[in-house]
């Protein structure tokens, strides 16, 4: 139940599905009768009369998700909603950059650029720092939550120079055009100036640091696309792929998987 766009995340539950064999219906947004004025807990309790097994959730407004379990006895997948969580993007992350590392214990990774609009961040900060990863949060003060410790990052900078040379992974994040009030920096070229890794600033970059991104990706913005396109550093296809493992994973251990002892 798709109510926002979706590219990566939506594609990839569909090929999960389609690779378990499970039966799926897909839909949201502007083909339900949510434009007709039809509540979500109408939507999931029509959803129940079919019987269905999983719900897969993504939605503007954060807790949609929760709505959805509390009026449903189906498994529920939060696929992102509003600025709250993306938890499945942070586990496939997680599966990325230990293919790279083998190992998270003081690993220094940052996630750079529009923090106070990312869902991505609510759920990959505090699985990082279970995973015993140091962590930064680099964005000018405009793009920060009120309250920057509310993330739980070890450090927290404006300055992208000063920390990178330090750093083993580095998770770019797009400027969230559409959730943003009012200008938060004076032009784009401003920002990518500070912000943006460019060809110039992997001068500083340790030999072996990867370069992630949750996508979608906004070339000239967050990055050029030399390092966009990196073909050592940038592991954001791989990433993608990693979405489609990581949510059969997490599809097979909800519907059954886990009850028959295959599962670990």
């Amino acid at each position: 139940m798709f109510n926002e766009p979706s590219t990566r995340t939506r594609s990839s539950f569909e090929l999960a599905e389609k690779r378990l064999s499970a039966d799926s219906l897909n839909f949201g947004g502007s083909s339900t009768s949510t434009v007709k004025g039809e509540s979500l807990v109408d939507t999931v309790e029509t959803l129940n009369a079919y019987k269905i097994d999983c719900i897969v959730v993504r939605d503007k407004h954060a807790g949609a998700p929760y709505i959805v379990t509390q009026n449903s006895p189906a498994s529920v997948i939060c696929a992102g909603d509003g600025k709250h969580n993306h938890p499945t993007q942070a586990l496939l992350d997680l599966y990325t950059i230990w293919e790279h590392k083998g190992d998270f214990h003081g690993l220094k990774v940052a996630v750079v650029g529009d923090i106070a609009h990312s869902r991505v961040c609510g759920s990959l900060i505090p699985a990082l720092k279970i995973m015993g990863c140091e962590t930064y949060a680099v964005a000018p003060g405009t793009l920060l939550p009120p309250a920057p410790e509310v993330l739980g990052c070890d450090h927290v900078t404006s300055d992208l120079d000063s920390v990178l040379p330090e750093l083993d992974v580095v998770y770019m994040l797009r400027v969230q055009q559409e959730r943003l009030e009012g200008a938060p920096f004076p032009t784009i070229r401003e920002y990518h100036k500070l912000f943006g890794l460019t060809k110039d600033r992997e001068k500083l970059m340790k030999p072996d640091a990867i370069i992630c991104h949750p996508g979608p990706i906004n070339r000239g913005v967050e990055f050029d696309s030399y390092m966009a396109d990196h073909p050592q550093r940038s592991v954001i296809l791989e990433q993608v792929y990693a979405g489609i493992c990581v949510r059969m994973a997490i599809l097979y251990l909800l519907l059954g998987g886990a009850d028959n002892g295959l599962a670990s």
